[in-house]
């Protein structure tokens, strides 16, 4: 449940907003598309209601990206929660922890094989500007382990798992990633329900175009 394709697609806009369904395979999600009178787009996806999974071992877990128990945020657990797709949150401590974090792919594939995630999210409280909340690394899926600038779909959980665990006083804020890449995006991020029972995530930003082209069916 990717939210990249969403925000760089192509579709007639009906300002104020322009309200679509994603049909995927978890079921129809709602976007609506916001559109200011200067043309400017801001794309808000509704993910699911969150679902909190597994809770992993750190001392399996973190070796697997270079990392120790001294580099996780004390008291959280790594965890499994979806908003459509199972991504693994791991909450660390430090910006220099985030830094430091590689893949170890072998041991990386392992691990997910036996396990109930898709891939993995590694972030930190704390954004790369003033204005972020967080600031986030995610991991590929091999054969593709190469790092997402900006992963909409894992924001979205991540947001549920921030607020659940009370690491976020209101549950609206802007996260951060991809800026330590030369790729800085943001997405607005807000939780709605209780600590205890939340209904649902909506994740919203904007996009440039990078790259244009046909495809042929």
């Amino acid at each position: 449940m990717r939210a990249v394709p969403i925000v760089s697609g192509r579709l007639t806009l009906t300002p104020p907003t322009t309200s679509i369904h994603l049909e995927l395979k978890v079921g129809p999600i709602p976007i609506d598309i916001h559109t200011d009178n200067k043309g400017h787009s801001t794309i808000v996806m509704t993910q699911k209601k969150p679902v909190f999974l597994s809770q992993h071992e750190p001392s399996t877990v973190l070796p697997i990206f270079g990392l120790n128990e001294n580099d996780l945020l004390a008291g959280y657990p790594i965890q499994t929660i979806s908003t459509g797709t199972p991504q693994l949150f791991i909450p660390l401590r430090s910006a220099d922890s985030l830094k430091k974090a590689t893949m170890n792919v072998t041991a990386y594939v392992a691990y997910r094989a036996q396990s109930d995630f898709f891939s993995p999210h590694l972030f930190i409280l704390g954004g790369a500007t003033p204005e972020g909340k967080t600031f986030a690394r995610h991991f590929g899926t091999p054969p593709d382990t190469m790092e997402d600038p900006v992963t909409g779909s894992a924001t979205g959980g991540m947001g549920a798992y921030l607020w659940r665990y009370g690491l976020i006083k209101v549950p609206k804020f802007v996260a951060e990633q991809g800026h330590w890449m030369m790729r800085p995006g943001k997405v607005f991020v807000e939780v709605e329900g209780s600590r205890e029972e939340i209904e649902k995530v909506k994740i919203g930003g904007s996009a440039v175009l990078v790259l244009k082209g046909e495809m042929v069916l």
